[in-house]
């Protein structure tokens, strides 16, 4: 990127460069602990003692980076391969796809917290949508042991390509089911022995979302999440260990996630928001969990041998539906509190502003009349479904526009009505469609890259602010493109609040009691994970982590780090898209981004707006 073009940088020198690590010539054993929506500020020895202790004893990734757009699916990609998202093409939990999926009742543009979808996805990609080797998948053809737990969707991701149940363990929400990976002879004998049953359980009162006039859930996922825990502790690591190999296992935590996002303590309002009872139970929960594996480690004689990496996919944020420009927030809606933003309000806002008609790609192409709004939050916008100009991904925090016929002229004019909404912070546009004044390259944030699936024309981040607790971090609000309300639970922005996910490890292949200043990604998980195997998946793309070597028994010290911002031309109304990140070597790190005085955690970042209340 051209300093000229787009700002000024800075460096800074964290501490002496890093010294190369040798691999193990027997591997260790690894467990990566993903407690998904998991914020960094919010874990101490009250909160979370278990993920505190390994932070505290082992190694504490005091500077951590989600990579944006800050949601799971997308996060799971980087965890799964070491490689940033423009070449995972897993975008968000939502995108485009350029083709009906089946399994997502025909949308062009399906969630990917699904097998089936994913599965499709893949078949309709070469057979592997990310176009990279996973970790797993290099680990299964090295002989290694291999099993992924907990959530459906991510933990799917870490062995997509293996389907048959017999090489990589895979237990998730569909287990049991006829979406789900079937279970080996050996894993259905070794449940049964447990007294396990086969099935998954369901989430129970802990689906409850709630609406606009009642509040969501008011207990965390525990029963579900008891099963997946006495799976991996009861069945799958006694079994893992009696093949004698060295092994990795992924146990993906939907708490404190999906919790916060349906948590009822503070139906509209601010606060507490995800800082209340319910979201805290959550975060326990979790850690729990942590705390059942650590135990059955010990018990089974695998602690000396095993190195536990905790990795949380993103942080999170309370919800807000304000909007005083919105077209969308003034309409009347049946399901959503007056004056409010409705799921979908941007494909709402660019039709109104474009003056061209919309449909819902997840209510079979239906035309969004007035008075409606998109089922999901997803929008064909055009003449006609079959063939839409733009296509809007609806995700949460932050939404992707397709543009399916790289329309120059199109994207001046979606650029130009997003540049007039004052839930906008911060917009990238895709290389190839030129530059325009506010905006910044999808490149700037490692979203142009080798992906085989459709890139984004606009990645819109929205606007998030703090409610003046002190502590911005576990305090931020920010505009959310969901069905959900007002006080509950979305992560996905460019704020530091989302970016700042919990990182920590511990055992034998790391340093004991060693805060780590240096920055790290969850694409650095997924490059250190495969050092300490000793494997090397097959790359396509270049956009690649890096191994954490100064936290490694025998690494050297943190590496030079430069802290760097990034900042676009002015547009409308004078505004600027600034990025402000930090780099080691050629791996970059990004901590916020978006309009000056609207995203947490940006220079120049506001307090909360004279509408907010608390």
């Amino acid at each position: 990127m051209k300093a000229g073009l787009f700002g000024l940088a800075a460096a800074i020198v964290l501490a002496a460069a890093p010294a190369a690590l040798t691999q193990n010539a027997a591997p260790h054993n690894v467990i990566l602990f993903v407690p998904d929506g998991l914020r960094a500020a919010i874990v101490d020895r009250s909160t979370a003692p278990t993920m505190a202790d390994v932070r505290d004893k082992g190694v504490n990734f005091a500077n951590p980076h989600s990579l944006f757009p800050t949601f799971t699916t997308a996060n799971a990609s980087a965890m799964a391969t070491g490689h940033y998202l423009g070449d995972t093409g897993d975008f968000s939990n939502t995108i485009y796809t350029g083709f009906p999926v089946e399994t997502a009742v025909g949308s062009i543009t399906p969630f990917l917290e699904n097998d089936q979808v994913i599965d499709e996805v893949d078949d309709h990609f070469g057979g592997n949508y990310l176009d990279e080797e996973a970790i797993l998948a290099a680990a299964r053809e090295a002989g290694l042991g291999t099993a992924a737990i907990g959530k459906l969707g991510p933990a799917y991701i870490f062995d997509h390509t293996a389907r048959d149940g017999k090489t990589t363990i895979v237990v998730d929400d569909a287990t049991g089911g006829n979406a789900g990976v079937p279970l080996s002879s050996g894993l259905a004998e070794a449940l049964a022995a447990a007294g396990l049953p086969a099935k998954a359980p369901g989430r129970g009162a802990n689906g409850n979302p709630g609406s606009s006039t009642k509040p969501g859930t008011a207990v965390a996922n525990v029963e579900q999440q008891n099963w997946f825990a006495d799976v991996a502790t009861k069945a799958v690591l006694p079994l893992l260990k009696k093949r004698g190999k060295p092994f990795v296992l992924v146990f993906w935590s939907r708490d404190p996630d999906g919790t916060q996002h349906f948590q009822g303590d503070s139906l509209s309002k601010l606060t507490p928001g995800i800082n209340g009872p319910t979201s805290l139970a959550a975060i326990r929960n979790a850690d729990d969990d942590l705390a059942k594996l650590r135990q059955a480690l010990a018990d089974q004689g695998l602690a000396d041998t095993t190195d536990i990496v905790i990795a949380a996919d993103h942080g999170f944020s309370t919800i807000s539906k304000e909007s005083k420009t919105s077209p969308a927030a003034k309409a009347d809606y049946a399901d959503v509190a007056k004056g409010e933003l409705p799921v979908g309000f941007l494909t709402l806002d660019i039709g109104v502003a474009l003056g061209m008609p919309m449909w819902d790609p997840d209510a079979k192409n239906a035309r969004i009349e007035t008075g409606k709004h998109p089922l999901k939050g997803n929008g064909l916008i055009g003449a006609g479904a079959d063939m839409p100009d733009i296509v809007v991904a609806a995700n949460g925090g932050s939404d992707l526009i397709y543009l399916p016929t790289a329309d120059k002229a199109l994207a001046a004019k979606v650029v130009e009505a997003l540049l007039a909404q004052d839930y906008v912070s911060g917009l990238f546009v895709d290389d190839d469609l030129g530059r325009f004044p506010g905006t910044l390259p999808l490149s700037a944030a490692n979203l142009y890259g080798a992906a085989v699936t459709p890139r984004p024309a606009i990645a819109v981040n929205f606007r998030s602010f703090d409610t003046g607790c002190g502590e911005p971090l576990r305090c931020t609000v920010e505009i959310a493109d969901t069905g959900l309300q007002t006080g509950q639970g979305m992560h996905g922005s460019f704020s530091r609040a989302d970016t700042a996910n919990f990182m920590a490890a511990i055992g034998p292949d790391f340093k004991a009691g060693f805060a780590d200043p240096a920055p790290a990604s969850n694409a650095d998980v997924g490059k250190t994970i495969a050092h300490i195997l000793g494997v090397t998946p097959k790359e396509k793309g270049k956009l690649v982590g890096r191994v954490l070597d100064e936290a490694m028994a025998g690494g050297g010290g943190a590496p030079q780090a430069a802290r760097e911002t990034v900042a676009s031309e002015p547009g409308h109304g004078d505004l600027r898209t600034v990025l402000e990140l930090q780099r080691v070597g050629d791996a970059r790190y990004f901590d916020a981004a978006g309009f000056p005085g609207r995203s947490v955690g940006l220079s120049g970042a506001s307090g909360p707006p004279a509408s907010a209340k608390p």
